[in-house]
């Protein structure tokens, strides 16, 4: 099994070249390039429609480019989909845990999914839900949980074949401030302690901000600015990260290009397949 220390490990270990893709005469994603080293938190931020989901779905084998080049742990998406698959965890921006099945079981499912033998699975599944401080609840059912516990969970499934990356998408959404704070302790810990690469997107800039080692912000397709927070923000004259990212992307509204049914529908169908 790939893992954060096994299988051919590139350096970056995510590194996208010239990645595009069209829609008929519509480009979703412009020409985008960039590289992530191993053990960094990295975010991906821009607002809605910009091009961040459409370029996680092609990280994550769900779409395919139209042309590019995308590694992921050194592995090719459209040729080593089984081995990028289990080289990274995701959490999703919706909610993608079985109601009806305890803490244990949603786990449990997912260690079986994955090929973990029995006494690893049960290892790690006691190692994560005490990570996550939810050992204590491990046998209530999750429709009983807050949705602060929910993304606890979440992350707790997404570490459990020991990926060498995690994806968040928008990890904290309609968290309160104190339960954000906490999720983001869990994250750092696992970033620091257990070297998982760490790739984000978010719309609170002040998370971005403070966690973040570098960020790329990307907007009509195309990458628009690239570096630490720091350096984001000095380019841009800005105070804030905030500041920064609405002078880089125009203070104009964004609509969603596809709802959270039409997401999660593409992402079954895909993962229905392997």
């Amino acid at each position: 099994m790939t893992g954060a220390s096994s299988g051919p490990v590139a350096d970056p270990i995510i590194d996208v070249r010239d990645l595009v893709k069209k829609y008929g005469d519509f480009a979703a994603v412009s020409g985008v390039s960039f590289a992530v080293p191993a053990g960094a938190i990295f975010g991906f931020l821009g607002p809605n429609g910009a091009g961040k989901t459409t370029i996680i779905k092609m990280l994550t084998t769900v779409l395919k480019p139209t042309s590019g080049a995308i590694r992921i742990n050194g592995y090719d998406p459209l040729r080593q989909q089984r081995d990028v698959r289990r080289s990274f965890g995701i959490v999703f921006q919706d909610p993608s845990l079985d109601s009806e099945l305890t803490a244990l079981e949603n786990l449990e499912l997912h260690g079986v999914l994955y090929g973990i033998a029995s006494t690893a699975r049960k290892r790690r599944m006691a190692e994560l839900l005490n990570l996550v401080e939810l050992w204590d609840r491990r046998q209530e059912l999750v429709k009983n949980f807050s949705g602060g516990m929910k993304r606890r969970l979440e992350i707790a499934r997404a570490l459990l074949h020991e990926p060498a990356i995690v994806f968040l998408d928008e990890p904290t959404i309609g968290l309160d401030p104190q339960t954000r704070n906490h999720i983001w302790q869990y994250i750092q810990t696992l970033n620091q302690e257990r070297h998982v690469t760490v790739f984000f997107t978010t719309h609170y800039m002040d998370e971005a901000d403070r966690v973040a080692g570098e960020v790329a912000i990307i907007d009509h397709g195309r990458i628009v600015a690239r570096g630490t927070p720091d350096a984001i923000k000095a380019q841009t004259q800005s105070v804030t990260l905030e500041d920064a990212f609405i002078g880089l992307t125009g203070e104009a509204m964004r609509m969603e290009t596809a709802s959270s049914v039409d997401r999660m529908r593409t992402l079954g169908k895909t993962w229905g397949r392997r």
